[in-house]
């Protein structure tokens, strides 16, 4: 008997082309690639075996771009972080590894995530936005990103799951929004990974030195 093959090196089927080739005329409307680069890309699509063929052709691209949602003139503009002192991140990567991003840190308009048999966790629970719409590109492939949110923040999903799943969870509170809500978008590709949205409460305290102290 043969060996199993590694998951990048499956197989793909037509519907598996199709899904890409979409992500790819998507971009080409939006003058992220222009035609000449888009009929090379989709000739490359077409004549994919793998899902690991599929790869280098949309890990630049965002799923599903959408035109931002206008800033009403009301909405809060905060600090910078240095002025706050907090952290500022604006990628994350996981190749083999795994990384969280969560507590008290700064989200600027955009965050880049890229997980490669790896997973990676981003709590926008205790984050501060510096913009009134973040957009969170994240691409999984054989990994998993999990992003979780509070009840104020409006979470708008974009992506593409490709034997994978790309969504939002069920939420573990309700929904609490307003004007003022701050903008999730979140898009990108998932490939034979998951990357998954779940709106959750506050974290809880931090537990208390044994030495003392409340539990």
């Amino acid at each position: 008997m043969g060996e199993t093959p590694e998951p990048h090196q499956m197989r793909i089927s037509d519907a598996d082309r199709q899904r890409v080739a979409e992500v790819l005329r998507d971009a080409a409307g939006d003058g992220r690639i222009d035609f000449h680069e888009l009929d090379e890309r989709l000739d490359a699509t077409w004549s994919a075996k793998t899902y690991g063929d599929l790869v280098p052709l949309t890990l630049d691209l965002p799923a599903h771009p959408q035109h931002p949602v206008p800033r009403p003139a009301s909405a809060p503009v905060h600090p910078v972080a240095g002025d706050l002192g907090m952290p500022t991140y604006n990628t994350s990567i996981a190749i083999m590894s795994g990384i969280d991003r969560r507590g008290a840190w700064t989200v600027g308009a955009s965050h880049s995530a890229f997980a490669m048999m790896g997973g990676i966790g981003i709590d926008l629970r205790e984050a501060l936005f510096t913009n009134r719409e973040t957009v969170i590109t994240a691409s999984a492939f054989w990994g998993g990103i999990d992003i979780t949110v509070n009840a104020h923040t409006q979470v708008i999903v974009e992506g593409v799951g490709i034997m994978g799943a790309f969504d939002q969870g069920r939420d573990k509170v309700p929904a609490e929004i307003t004007a003022d809500s701050p903008i999730v978008r979140v898009r990108g590709f998932a490939l034979m990974g998951a990357v998954t949205v779940q709106r959750k409460g506050p974290p809880g305290p931090p537990r208390k030195s044994l030495h003392g102290g409340h539990r």
